[in-house]
């Protein structure tokens, strides 16, 4: 049994708790630290966490010392570093939310800090523990395609989804997170690696805000769109239309857990969430490509769109031999083909689309790898913070082409970023 310690009882925290409950014999949820009384009490009650271990502060919880065997980070972005620093010093194995963190320089801190008190740090990049991309990566690995040329893969965000976390959200600005290729892409460019088994020695990257933005608001929108929005039958990301209902989960549980018509409507009259996508103090990108030279000369190009009228992931990958095309959905139905140059024959793979968990079962997947590892039982998929940090330079360096319309040398970025070391 692993008793673990929650700093942060936000979304991703519950996917991982519902895992504690539903494998009561691995692992338990023992304390939780949450500034938000109202999360932090229901976290609580649902994971059967006694009162003197519900903490207003992540600091008023580690004070106590180390009273379980593992920690799970799930603070915002901006707050990973911290608290996992500290989890490390007291003896604690980490599990943490991606991304590491939002700048270049607390990733080091906490590779650092892994490496040099022994202790585990796994970060949840979970498409790796997928059935699909697990597939994926056997058949790239096994020949079947012959020698890789080109891929191109695509990180397509659903309108709204777009619009609730990189706009009114908490991903919104890189003054509270991360840049957006990070935030939302680190998961695609730890899996293309995973997938690929070589690096990247060419980046580049373009990319812009195009439509959230003040100069392309309706003539007489308001800040709020329950103020009285003149184009509110026209306007696709209309808060009360998307928010204004008795639905729970994920995204509506973020506008308020009280799940009525009229708690809705005056979560968005004084919250984030209601106000006008063209008015808010977003400066993310929506839209962003990135084009990779690999070792082998290979090439790999990841599309990120938040303008898309599905939530999937979609992806092409060109060998000498057949040609490897694929669908991931984490709401909808996956799907994998491949089509033999020599033969013309498609064949289609049986794809297992995971369990309910989320992601695939990628969030199984992952709290199953995380207590294995802590069992002494590490399986291929564990992503250390050294291997993670791999994804979050090619993030980085993929931002720094963009801001500079120049291509980066990647060698060069990572000896860089060793001499910082």
């Amino acid at each position: 049994m692993i008793n673990i310690v929650v700093a942060g009882a936000g979304e991703r925290a519950k996917v991982y708790a519902r895992y504690c409950r539903e494998n009561p014999d691995r692992a338990r949820i023992i304390a939780v630290a949450e500034p938000l009384g109202e999360r932090r009490a229901a976290y609580a009650e649902l994971n059967n966490i006694p009162a003197e271990n519900c903490f207003a502060d992540w600091r008023e919880m580690f004070e106590r010392g180390k009273v379980g065997d593992a920690a799970l980070i799930t603070t915002t972005d901006m707050l990973h570093t911290e608290p996992t620093l500290v989890a490390l010093d007291l003896g604690y194995d980490v599990l943490l939310e991606k991304p590491m963190a939002p700048n270049l320089e607390e990733n080091l801190r906490l590779v650092h800090t892994a490496e040099a008190c022994g202790h585990l740090l796994q970060v949840c990049h979970v498409l790796r523990y997928t059935h699909f991309f697990g597939a994926v990566r056997q058949i790239v690995q096994s020949g079947r395609l012959g020698q890789i040329i080109n891929v191109t893969h695509s990180e397509n965000l659903i309108y709204w989804h777009m619009a609730h976390s990189f706009v009114r959200g908490n991903w919104r600005n890189t003054e509270v997170g991360a840049p957006m290729l990070l935030a939302k892409c680190c998961h695609d460019l730890d899996v293309l690696g995973w997938i690929l088994g070589e690096r990247v020695k060419w980046i580049s990257s373009a990319g812009s805000l195009m439509l959230f933005k003040l100069a392309n608001a309706p003539a007489g929108a308001p800040l709020h769109c329950t103020d009285g929005c003149p184009a509110a039958d026209e306007c696709p990301f209309y808060a009360p239309r998307l928010y204004a209902n008795d639905r729970t989960g994920w995204p509506f549980d973020v506008v308020t857990p009280k799940a009525t018509v009229e708690d809705r409507l005056h979560a968005l009259e004084t919250g984030p969430y209601g106000r006008c996508v063209f008015h808010s103090d977003n400066n993310v990108v929506d839209h962003q490509t990135v084009t990779m030279e690999l070792e082998s000369g290979a090439t790999v190009t990841l599309v990120m769109n938040g303008h898309g009228d599905e939530e999937c992931r979609t992806m092409r990958y060109d060998g000498t031999r057949a040609t490897l095309r694929g669908k991931f959905s984490v709401r909808g139905t996956s799907e994998l083909t491949i089509s033999d140059h020599l033969t013309g024959q498609v064949e289609t793979v049986e794809v297992n689309h995971g369990d309910a968990s989320g992601h695939g079962g990628g969030d199984t997947g992952i709290m199953n790898s995380f207590i294995n590892a802590l069992h002494g039982q590490p399986d291929e998929h564990v992503t250390s913070a050294r291997q993670s940090l791999e994804s979050h330079l090619l993030a980085f360096a993929a931002e720094e082409a963009r801001l500079t319309n120049r291509t980066v040398n990647m060698t060069a970025f990572r000896e860089a970023v060793e001499q910082v070391d």
